[in-house]
């Protein structure tokens, strides 16, 4: 192409943020064969050029990353993840916690997936046995590539699926069995194999209360909880020779062995562990927690070489709940034995039962035992039953009017109504001031969407933007505590650096992955409740985020994939938008430049 050539797309007048952190300014920019071809400081030649978006009062920056999702299923029905690029994402990374899609068989995902992320598993299982015709990572990223991807998106491989599809499931969830010599030679042999193909690395999970569905080993813990350290360890030296991530969750319950965790990512005398855990948040169950875990991260790799970081939300994580139908019961023995039971009848039976009520009653007022979810019913409001006269109300309050026991209540109600019955709760990040401190802890990250899973509990789809609107309100407000384009560095630039993928950008000659915001959309729509059908898994109504004011236009690979509340009609159905982006790959920023004028910006990119 000559130098003289059109552009394919122009963004003119908005205010130019690169992902860098650096300054932003009003720039021009110029889009051709899927790079950024032209920033200047004085309008574009327009000639030739089929589309030109005026984003005069707006702010165009670096497509966002969600590193942290559970889209493994729904991408295979949906390639497009149009619930993520809605709100300006245009890179999502997936095989989290443990679980994913690459090496076992169609029914050993369904049953390592649909529980721990309450995805429907009458619909991801006849989905895996229809498109599932890969066991290897190379056989996986090949399938990958050559879908029509809405986003870019990059993969963990998972440990549970993993170790299943070495040693079988029944053997991977059976605590008297660990794997032979020659089955650890195979799961490193395939972790190579992952690595060689591009994906990040090995995700794993120590939290207990992640349970299995199905009828085979229905509700065994996942098959990762079950190896011992020196099995994370063995793979751990592959990812530490090859500069790959461990992504992992320490027991959240306990808390404990992320001490373990963190000393794997120490440096002393050698190359750090790249380390990444769920999550740095403020809970309401333990208020002091995050000060001290997210002060330990930095003061880790700043002093003894580690490569640690936690992840965090930049908002409140409300949850909602369908019945008992919600994780947060899986951390205690009696909400465990109500989620064991997947027929309605056998379960309100147990529910019924006063013995099962005496031994949940226990569990609620414990004082002693540890636990993410603060367990007071006072505390958790009735949004939806078809009893009206409870709706709007706490159930510490039904019980309170009752003259019961506020486990008594919510039982009832469950038995009573079921799925009907709907309630939320904020589990943690309820305290402004905390979570401002939270997003600036330099040994975290801004993650952890859990997006495509928990499709009935909870909607972080936008949280990028959130994220932007707890910066902008405290600018306006007159007490900035950082700048708008260090968020967005948050966002973008340190995410793509750290996780070593060429995204996270927006310079000449980086890849045209963009997100064009109007900071007048950054407002309490972001946090209000909405839901939609989910075409790929039978209509079912899942949580969303609806603020369509608030992105004008996202753009993956130089072509507007979102604009103004609209997708382009072969947006998820034709290749050329997102692509699979293998770790470590970073091409040179080398493009064929157009000849406008060149601004002191465009110099030193």
């Amino acid at each position: 192409m000559t130098a003289n050539a059109a552009f394919d797309l122009i963004i003119n007048n908005g205010r130019h943020f690169d992902g860098s952190g650096g300054p932003s300014a009003i720039r021009h920019l110029g889009i051709r064969n899927g790079h950024v071809a032209a920033i200047s400081d004085t309008p574009l030649d327009e000639t030739g050029c089929p589309e030109v978006i005026n984003a005069a009062g707006e702010w165009v920056m670096p497509g966002f990353l969600d590193t942290h999702t559970h889209y493994d299923a729904e991408l295979l029905a949906g390639p497009g993840l149009k619930e993520s690029v809605r709100h300006g994402v245009t890179t999502v990374t997936f095989g989290s916690c443990s679980i994913g899609m690459v090496c076992s068989d169609a029914e050993d995902c369904s049953d390592l997936f649909t529980r721990v992320e309450s995805i429907p598993r009458e619909e991801v299982l006849p989905l895996l046995k229809r498109t599932k015709t890969w066991n290897t990572p190379r056989g996986y990223v090949a399938h990958l590539e050559q879908m029509p991807l809405g986003p870019n998106v990059t993969a963990f491989l998972g440990h549970s699926d993993l170790r299943v599809s070495v040693m079988g499931l029944s053997r991977a969830v059976d605590k008297q069995v660990q794997p032979t010599a020659t089955e650890m030679q195979r799961m490193e042999a395939v972790l190579e194999e992952g690595l060689d193909v591009g994906l990040l690395g090995l995700s794993t999970m120590t939290t207990k209360w992640d349970k299995l569905d199905g009828d085979r080993e229905r509700s065994k813990s996942l098959p990762t909880t079950y190896a011992k350290w020196p099995e994370y360890a063995q793979l751990n030296r592959i990812l530490r020779r090859r500069g790959r991530i461990h992504q992992g969750a320490p027991d959240i319950v306990t808390k404990i062995n992320m001490f373990a965790f963190l000393f794997a990512s120490f440096g002393w005398f050698r190359k750090p562990l790249k380390t990444t855990l769920i999550t740095l948040m403020d809970v309401k169950s333990n208020g002091l927690l995050h000060r001290v875990v997210g002060k330990l991260a930095h003061f880790c790799n700043r002093f003894l070489g580690a490569d640690f970081r936690w992840q965090a939300l930049p908002c409140p994580f409300e949850v909602h709940a369908d019945g008992i139908d919600l994780v947060i019961f899986e951390e205690f023995g009696a909400g465990e034995a109500a989620l064991h039971l997947a027929d309605e009848i056998e379960r309100n039976k147990l529910l019924q039962d006063e013995s099962y009520r005496r031994w949940f009653r226990k569990n609620y007022e414990s004082k002693l035992t540890p636990r993410v979810w603060h367990r007071d019913f006072h505390d958790a409001a009735i949004v939806g039953c078809p009893d009206a006269s409870v709706v709007g109300k706490s159930f510490g309050e039904v019980a309170d009017a009752r003259g019961i026991h506020p486990v008594d209540a919510f039982l009832d109600l469950v038995v009573a109504h079921g799925k009907a019955l709907r309630w939320k709760t904020t589990i943690g990040n309820y305290r402004k001031h905390r979570l401002e401190a939270i997003v600036q802890e330099k040994g975290a990250i801004l993650s952890f969407s859990d997006a495509g899973a928990h499709i009935r509990n909870m909607a972080f789809y936008n949280f990028p933007l959130r994220m932007l609107k707890l910066v902008n309100d405290a600018q306006t407000e007159g007490r900035a505590f950082m700048s708008l384009e260090k968020a967005v560095w948050r966002l973008t630039g340190e995410l793509g650096d750290w996780f070593g993928i060429d995204a996270g950008h927006l310079r000449l000659g980086d890849r045209a992955d963009i997100a064009v915001i109007n900071p007048h959309g950054l407002d309490d729509s972001l946090a209000a409740y909405a839901e939609a059908p989910m075409p790929e898994f039978g209509g079912v109504a899942r949580m969303v985020n609806r603020n369509d004011a608030a992105v004008t236009a996202t753009i993956i690979n130089g072509r507007v994939a979102y604009r103004q509340t609209r997708f382009a009609t072969d947006f998820g159905n034709q290749s050329g938008y997102g692509r699979f982006l293998r770790a470590g790959e970073i091409p040179a920023r080398a493009v064929d430049f157009s000849p406008a004028p060149e601004s002191s910006l465009a110099r030193a990119a």
